[in-house]
């Protein structure tokens, strides 16, 4: 299989986490399951004459393109034209090359969430006219069109993420090179369902914190992030924590608040990233499949409960008390 990498309007972020994949080789992981990179423009030698050679080759049909992915949002101004972002050499805007060859590519794949639904790059009043392949936020449509179908009959495979999970994109490619994905592999955004069913919620070291509604007072503090630094992880679409990232880390980990980078329109919330909206004191993003009213009995329920080493360990930086120790035997 013929694998075309292009980036349009981001910053490479993907293509980074791309290369910190758990498996060293991911060049080497891809061929194994008979994926060739045809070319990428960061990590192929080929440039000039030669790729404008091969993409007249992907776009005319003379060379079979199995595998379109498109990393960065599509640029589509001023004014339509796309001609705020032309692809070097060939005197043609990038979404003019996307849109002619998604209509050749077996599969397409939008690599990160600017891809997917604009993204970063589409934040604010949207100057350069960011969108995504199939989705312009939330909403259908995109560069390619609410109805388009890759020649497989599959719509865009959204790997959202910013940036996306290498082993996202490799589990994804993978699955594809076997004939193991199908549309019923999607979620309602196009998003792999094998992470999107997950919640970043799932796994999270802080849970104990979470279940006693002992939270964070202020950055480095242990407890859990969702009432006052902005977490949204109860929300969020992804195995970050069940699937960690180079091996160990993610965000809630490593004392950030989850910022639902896998979501259309996670770049402009309404809110700072870390702070915690709320009406009458209670969080406007509620966990999901929660009815505010049993949130707010729950939350007093367990914050009458919690225990002193919980209450005391949420607002430091490292553990002031130890768990107790008890015999587990039934007796």
């Amino acid at each position: 299989m013929n694998l075309l990498w292009l980036q349009s309007g981001g910053c490479g972020g993907c293509t980074m986490s791309l290369l910190c994949s758990s498996a060293r080789d991911v060049l080497g992981l891809l061929g194994s399951a008979g994926i060739t990179l045809a070319w990428h423009p960061s990590l192929s030698e080929a440039s000039g004459d030669e790729v404008r050679a091969l993409l007249a080759e992907f776009e005319s049909g003379a060379r079979p393109l199995d595998l379109l992915c498109v990393e960065g949002s599509l640029l589509t101004g001023p004014n339509g034209s796309g001609r705020f972002h032309m692809l070097a050499g060939t005197g043609r805007p990038m979404i003019d090359w996307v849109k002619s060859l998604a209509t050749r590519a077996r599969y397409t794949l939008g690599v990160g969430t600017c891809a997917a639904y604009g993204g970063i790059t589409a934040a604010g009043n949207n100057p350069a006219g960011a969108i995504g392949l199939q989705y312009d936020g939330d909403h259908r449509g995109g560069l390619l069109g609410a109805d388009y179908r890759s020649a497989a009959g599959l719509p865009v495979i959204n790997v959202a993420g910013c940036p996306t999970h290498p082993d996202w994109v490799t589990d994804t490619l993978l699955a594809l090179a076997l004939g193991q994905f199908g549309e019923a592999d999607l979620d309602a955004l196009g998003r792999p369902r094998f992470y999107a069913d997950q919640l970043v919620h799932h796994g999270c070291n802080r849970n104990e914190f979470y279940e006693f509604k002992a939270s964070a007072e202020k950055p480095g503090d242990l407890g859990c992030m969702m009432e006052h630094l902005g977490c949204k992880g109860t929300q969020a679409h992804a195995d970050c924590n069940t699937r960690p990232w180079n091996g160990a880390g993610s965000c809630t980990n490593g004392g950030y608040p989850c910022i639902s980078c896998t979501e259309p329109g996670f770049e402009s919330p309404g809110h700072a990233f870390d702070r915690t909206p709320k009406v009458a004191g209670i969080p406007i993003g509620l966990p999901s499949d929660m009815p505010k009213a049993w949130f707010v009995a729950l939350a007093a329920l367990s914050k009458s409960a919690t225990p002193a080493r919980v209450r005391q360990n949420a607002v430091v930086e490292t553990p002031l008390l130890a768990p107790a120790i008890r015999k587990t035997g039934l007796k």
